[in-house]
């Protein structure tokens, strides 16, 4: 196997050496993908071997075979719920070789937002080394595309989330908050593609105000030195741009005066901003001319002159913030670097400043061993892509390896991991957009399994993001823009129908008629499914509704979300709401109600749709 490339510890930021640490890396994905079969075939019987005692792999039969024939023979492909109760012993202190031969180091929870719960994947010291392997793969390849990234800054707004503890006193935390607070992230050596804006100690801050605050003081400060900007996901970006507007006023007058405000209390973050935070009385009058402007339409340029790209997830339920980051930087390109989870980090996007409709990540063939489940849509009786969490032996024989997919064919990605996971289905699901020699390239669709239901209907989460995307133009011709939104399947009226929240923001003043909000409605009917509309002129569904909620609702279930223990970095607005608490948030906030005025029009589908549904 390739050998992966190593990060220099010698502080030499010179143009050989960030030329030289680039090529390593390229060579090395270059390798790795030219030999993909190879490696996976290599990765796979080191996980075996290194495991072979372990109690799940005999309980099942694999008695230290190490061989792909004999694994995928006699390992059943797994959802989480199958390994929850070996989860649960090793939470509650079981430290036997349940698992992993290697000791669990700790326990990475899911962000977990779709239903009110987090799942949590056991994890060993050595994944660390491979996060940080693709962390370091991805600015050689983006340098590929932009070039002297190394001469200035980044500003990214990265968080930690505070960790708990199991029962048996393992750590349990987003898979962020376990880098940035190991020792690869802390002490990493100098390396230019890494010299962020915010030091170490506010990003390391558990307060999120304090956090937000001192991270985007310090990019204001260096202004003119950021090349780029980012944060993990879209939403996180946007909820910085929207803090930055809410805020300002205070953070001009701590850069006129050279003074931090007294809320930011914790005494690390205050010596570390006091390092970067000095008297600037024009640079404040800059910033404060700028957000004192009526429109805020490429505040991002305006304010970081210098900025390049922003660097963001955007694909799967993020691409509905694109208008929104495109409208904050005047049409900067959006980047989306890498796909990763929590069960592991799998790959790099190596063509990233291709529109974000077209990104594709390219799976690194030595993170993990990677199966694919195909997905067959026209078995399902709504075009969803939900799928029985357990497997029969037929489906199980379908699972193709890596370098066997198809182009154009969708599959659910199912991967074997160095801590412990075997066949396990991540839930994702991945459209093949081409190759790296012989490794494939994906595109992200979505994850499985989000979906509205009120009878026999099943709408995905691409159906309904398509569907609001439809829908939103009505709003255009009167200046207002669909801030964010969410779904519930309320199943209380009889019969039970589908709830869209939005949040709006509207520059125009003419008021919206609600005949506008109606023909939203039923726009989004029109763009749902077959199966949809058939229940609905059946009456088994009943008609759409759009609750127009009030401003900051989406940052107030952000909120709540994080105060259950998700993670600000991992939050997602969920598309689909069914926990009760988040439910009776939304309609406490509600401004206005309005519903589809009339059935959306269906037509009886040919005999061979109606045999193959049925």
């Amino acid at each position: 196997m390739p050998e992966a490339p190593k990060v220099s510890s010698q502080h030499l930021p010179t143009e050989y050496s960030v030329t030289e640490n680039n090529k390593r890396k390229l060579d090395f994905i270059e390798d790795v993908t030219k030999n993909a079969d190879e490696v996976q075939k290599r990765v796979l019987a080191e996980i075996l071997s290194r495991n072979a005692d372990v109690e799940y792999l005999k309980r099942h039969g694999l008695n230290g075979q190490s061989d792909r024939e004999s694994f995928k023979k006699i390992m059943p492909v797994i959802s989480y719920e199958d390994i929850l109760p070996d989860i649960n012993r090793i939470a509650n202190g079981d430290t036997s070789p349940i698992l992993c031969s290697e000791p669990i180091s700790e326990f990475l929870t899911s962000s977990g937002t779709s239903a009110g719960e987090r799942k949590v994947m056991p994890t060993i010291e050595e994944e660390l080394e491979r996060r940080s392997l693709l962390y370091s793969l991805l600015m050689p390849v983006m340098s590929q595309f932009v070039p002297n990234l190394d001469k200035g800054k980044g500003m990214y707004f990265l968080f930690i989330k505070c960790e708990t503890k199991t029962p048996g006193g393992l750590l349990a935390r987003p898979v962020l908050t376990s880098y940035y607070k190991s020792s690869h992230f802390k002490e990493r050596p100098y390396d230019p593609y890494t010299n962020y804006t915010s030091p170490n100690e506010t990003i390391l801050c558990s307060d999120s105000y304090q956090s937000m605050y001192s991270q985007m003081l310090c990019g204001l400060c260096q202004n003119n030195e950021v090349l780029r900007v980012g944060a993990v996901f879209a939403s996180g970006f946007i909820r910085a741009i929207r803090f930055l507007e809410k805020h300002w006023t205070l953070l001009c007058h701590d850069i006129k005066t050279g003074t931090l405000n007294s809320l930011i209390t914790d005494q690390t973050v205050r010596d570390a901003v006091m390092t970067i935070l000095k008297p600037d009385p024009v640079l404040a009058g800059y910033i404060e001319s700028e957000c004192g402007k009526d429109s805020w339409q490429g505040i991002i340029t305006r304010l970081w002159p210098n900025t390049k790209y922003i660097d963001v997830i955007v694909t799967g339920t993020m691409s509905q913030y694109i208008p929104t980051l495109d409208y904050y930087s005047n049409g900067l390109p959006l980047v989306c670097t890498m796909y990763a989870s929590s069960e592991c980090y799998f790959g790099v996007n190596l063509n990233p400043l291709c529109k974000p409709s077209d990104v594709s990540y390219t799976l690194i063939p030595n993170m993990c061993y990677y199966e694919f489940l195909p997905v067959h849509r026209n078995n399902c009786i709504s075009n969803s892509i939900a799928m029985p969490k357990s497997l029969n032996e037929k489906e199980q024989q379908e699972l193709v390896d890596l370098v066997d997919v198809k182009l154009g064919e969708e599959y659910e990605l199912v991967v074997t991991t160095y801590a412990g996971l075997y066949r396990y289905r991540v839930g994702d699901v991945l459209r093949v957009a081409g190759f790296k020699n012989n490794a494939p390239q994906f595109n992200f669709i979505c994850r499985k399994n989000v979906v509205l239901s009120i009878d026999t209907d099943k709408t995905d989460e691409v159906e309904l993001q398509n569907a609001v995307i439809n829908a939103v133009t009505h709003l255009m011709p009167f200046g207002a823009r669909l801030i964010e939104y969410t779904s519930y399947a309320d199943t209380n009226t009889i019969p039970g129908h589908y709830v869209l929240y939005w949040e709006l923001s509207q520059n125009g003043s003419t008021q919206i008629p609600p005949s506008v909000f109606e023909d939203c409605c039923l726009t989004i009917e029109e763009s749902l499914d077959n199966v949809y509309r058939q229940n609905r002129v059946f009456e088994a569904i009943g008609p759409l509704e759009i609750k127009i909620v009030e401003s900051g609702t989406f940052d107030k279930l952000m909120d709540y979300a994080i105060s259950l223990g998700a993670s600000i970095n991992q939050y997602k607005t969920p598309r689909c709401v069914k926990f009760a608490p988040i439910v009776e948030l939304l309609n406490s906030r509600i401004v206005s109600t309005y519903f589809s005025p009339k059935c959306p029009k269906w037509t009886t589908p040919g005999l061979k749709q109606w045999t193959d549904i049925n």
